[in-house]
């Protein structure tokens, strides 16, 4: 059977071995016959066949698959929380699906940019971010991008191994016993759901981009099904009645000030995934199927998930006088126990699912970046679960220091960050991109700017940071907080077109002849 070429030059024995086993061994052979195909010099440390471009024949990702990426990452635990928190602040009904309706808007838009940027050059993140960056201040990005990542690959999957706690002792009471201890801060049991989801994560990922398309699509339609029945659930417990207006009646500028607040913080929650967006559209089989993904799972479907909400944290206000804090809260008083276990198992696949779009993929292609000569995606892989283990990060969460302070801190530099990268690609380049030499050494090329590091893109970003970091922790900027990711990435956009070379020309050059074909 005739095996496909991994790159769009004449197919030899040596490299059809290189793409049928897909190891780090052989980089320099793909790298020699990349430079043939492009008539540069491909450098094995920026090259390899997960940083590569994907061809654009076979690409797999369609709008089915970016529709199901965003049907489960909104209807997270984590998004729960934060919808049902606004009823807590006040807003009712009509003012949660306004604030989140901002949200779905603005994100609609920013992720409609970035995901083009991936579904037109085929390649991931830390090589996008090589545009703007240079060869070698890219792996600043995508290192910022995926230390925040595999933190909280790690503190969603002690999440999820809650759930699977719960869901154990309801099926083995028995159990329980094994739950009472604390090894590390985890109890016997604890590790045990731990560990078993752990591997399950890694497994799944270590087959690949393919796997996460396929996993998602299986994941997708179970969570909007769970999410509506218990919503519809709490509705007929509450008597077919939800308390509508906000519990705290506010009115007037504090009322409008509370929905812009909670749109840009929702906007704020997916600065992590509009920065690295394009990992998963360079698979995709046309801007279109960008667009058509985008809509369904965004402002449709983040109203579907809004009108949930309001319903679970209404209806729920109306039985006893109670906000819930997530729907995990409505699982555990399910008084029927298959019914119980279900809802659990429902939820264990939604937040794996969630974890390997928004906190597994960033780290892995940013230490493949880092170390192309020596791993690829799946030991990448295994090396981010490893990192997200050791870190134990039970005890992370359980520290509001490290979540505020560390994580939030971090996070804070992801909006100057998108800044310059959209400033660079759209405003400057408008969209031109020389491909081939993203994967250049040469002292010439095109984003080797000085020693590989491109030195405007960094005094765009630090200001902006700093401005970012200090509006989101200094209590007396309490009110301007939740528009920190805005405030840094307009600040660093604005800055970096000022001091660049705005008569610099730019040349567009695809990057089919170094492309693989799209497998992971």
């Amino acid at each position: 059977m005739q095996k496909t070429s991994p790159v769009s030059v004449t197919e030899t024995p040596e490299h059809v071995a290189v793409a049928g086993t897909h190891p780090s061994v052989g980089s320099a052979a793909l790298c020699e016959i990349a430079s043939e195909a492009s008539g540069r010099t491909i450098s094995p440390s920026l090259y390899n066949l997960d940083l590569a471009p994907t061809k654009i024949a076979g690409r797999r990702w369609t709008s089915y698959s970016i529709f199901t990426l965003w049907a489960n990452d909104v209807h997270s635990l984590g998004n729960y929380a934060f919808a049902i928190g606004l009823f807590s602040l006040g807003l009712g009904g009509w003012q949660i699906l306004v604030a989140l309706g901002i949200g779905a808007v603005l994100l609609f838009a920013l992720l409609n940019f970035s995901g083009f940027m991936g579904q037109k050059t085929g390649v991931p993140f830390p090589v996008m971010s090589r545009i703007s960056f240079g060869i070698r201040g890219a792996q600043i990005s995508s290192l910022i991008r995926g230390a925040v990542a595999v933190a909280w690959f790690g503190i969603q999957t002690y999440l999820a191994s809650v759930v699977l706690r719960v869901m154990l002792v309801a099926m083995a009471p028995g159990l329980k016993d094994l739950d009472s201890n604390s090894i590390l801060g985890l109890s016997t049991l604890g590790w045990i759901a731990f560990v078993a989801l752990w591997i399950i994560q890694l497994v799944i990922v270590s087959f690949g981009m393919e796997m996460i398309r396929k996993y998602e699509a299986f994941a997708g339609p179970i969570i909007l099904v769970t999410m509506a029945a218990l919503a519809i659930w709490v509705f007929v417990e509450a008597g077919g009645a939800i308390q509508w207006s906000g519990i705290k009646g506010l009115e007037g500028g504090d009322m409008w000030l509370t929905i812009f607040a909670g749109g840009a913080l929702w906007v704020s929650i997916y600065g992590t995934f509009v920065l690295n967006f394009c990992d998963f559209t360079r698979s995709s089989t046309s801007k279109k199927s960008v667009v058509r993904g985008n809509f369904w799972g965004i402002p449709i479907n983040m109203l579907v998930f809004g009108a949930i909400v309001v319903i679970m944290a209404g209806g729920q206000y109306k039985i006893n006088g109670t906000v819930i804090e997530s729907p995990s809260d409505i699982v555990q008083s399910i008084p029927n126990t298959l019914f119980l276990v279900l809802a659990c198992l429902a939820l264990l696949i939604l937040t794996v699912a969630v974890n390997l779009m928004a906190n597994f993929v960033a780290p892995v292609y940013a230490l493949t970046n880092l170390f192309p000569k020596h791993l690829n995606f799946r030991r990448a892989a295994w090396v981010s679960g490893i990192i997200g283990l050791v870190i134990l990060p039970w005890n992370l969460y359980n520290n509001p220091l490290v979540i505020v302070y560390f994580l939030g801190g971090l996070g804070a530099l992801l909006g100057p960050l998108f800044g310059v990268v959209m400033a660079d690609y759209w405003l400057l380049r408008r969209g031109k991109v020389n491909v081939p030499e993203l994967y250049t050494e040469d002292p010439a090329g095109a984003y080797f700017y000085k020693r590989g590091v491109n030195p405007k893109a960094i005094i765009a970003m630090v200001p902006a940071a700093a401005v970012a970091i200090l509006i989101a922790f200094i209590p007396g900027l309490a009110s301007a907080a939740p528009f920190a990711w805005f405030i840094g990435a307009g600040l660093a956009a604005v800055t970096y077109y000022w001091i660049a070379d705005k008569k610099q020309l730019h040349d567009d050059v695809s990057g089919e002849p170094i492309a693989i074909v799209s497998t992971h």
